[in-house]
């Protein structure tokens, strides 16, 4: 199942690039979390890869887990392993050896905050928009990630309230490095990984591993928290009275 989720081709000039790809909205079922997971793992210990992009095919950059998974389920499996591998894909991207490229465009919503806050570099597409909407989900998580993204204060009015925030948002933060034309996305990302891919190797890996060991604090650790709170949320009933009312009209609820 995952095999066609997440695609991965390398060039000659060492530019990995991941591709999701999970019709209708970049949902992705657990499946495609371990698949994505193992595939940034293993092109970040390919010597022959000097820098990885992350994209996405279709109408956004990823619309987190898949809710219908986690409904179709009676129990909290499909929610312990949704968990587990937004904690793998995340921490995935954070630890690869090489550094990564992550262009966004569309939506990028729930765990593709994950993606992009544990990324090095971030490039948007002109109709970009981030946000976590969580809450309306009955669960949390991301709000580590999002942190990255965004100044502490709005984070918390972006996680409370599920707004979200514009390319040029982000932008203004520093946290998005450029804004450009949908139809310039991946040639941009391209561009920025060749001058990366023209650098030393060796040089560009150590400056990856310093960088993440002079980080203020333990994103793996930090989001292992979150998580919790996720679960206390699904064991007590609150998440899946949330999530089944999650997309109804109010004429419906009750």
């Amino acid at each position: 199942m995952g095999a066609e989720l997440i695609r991965t081709a390398v060039d000659e000039r060492g530019i990995a690039e991941v591709v999701v790809d999970c019709p209708p909205v970049n949902a992705l079922p657990v499946a495609g979390w371990r698949r994505l997971a193992e595939s940034v793992e293993r092109l970040g210990r390919d010597t022959a890869v000097r820098v990885v992009v992350l994209r996405a095919e279709g109408r956004g950059f990823n619309a987190g887990v898949d809710i219908k998974e986690l409904r179709a389920d009676g129990g909290s499996t499909a929610l312990v392993g949704a968990n587990r591998g937004c904690f793998a894909a995340f921490a995935a991207l954070y630890d690869c050896a090489v550094p990564v490229v992550s262009a966004v465009h569309g939506f990028c919503l729930g765990g593709g905050i994950g993606l992009v806050g544990n990324s090095d570099i971030v490039l948007a597409a002109e109709d970009a928009y981030f946000g976590l909407p969580e809450v309306d989900r009955g669960a949390l998580g991301a709000a580590t990630h999002l942190s990255r993204l965004v100044p502490p204060h709005r984070a918390r009015a972006l996680m409370y309230t599920c707004a979200t925030a514009t390319a040029a948002e982000l932008h203004a933060f520093g946290s998005v490095l450029e804004v450009v034309p949908g139809g310039r996305l991946r040639e941009r990302a391209l561009e920025i990984a060749g001058e990366i891919a023209a650098k030393d190797p060796a040089v560009i890996r150590a400056a990856k591993e310093a960088f993440n060991g002079i980080d203020l604090w333990d994103v793996k650790r930090s989001y292992r928290y979150e998580q919790g709170f996720t679960f206390e949320l699904q064991l007590s009933g609150v998440a899946h009275r949330v999530r089944d009312a999650f997309g109804r009209r109010p004429d419906e609820e009750g």
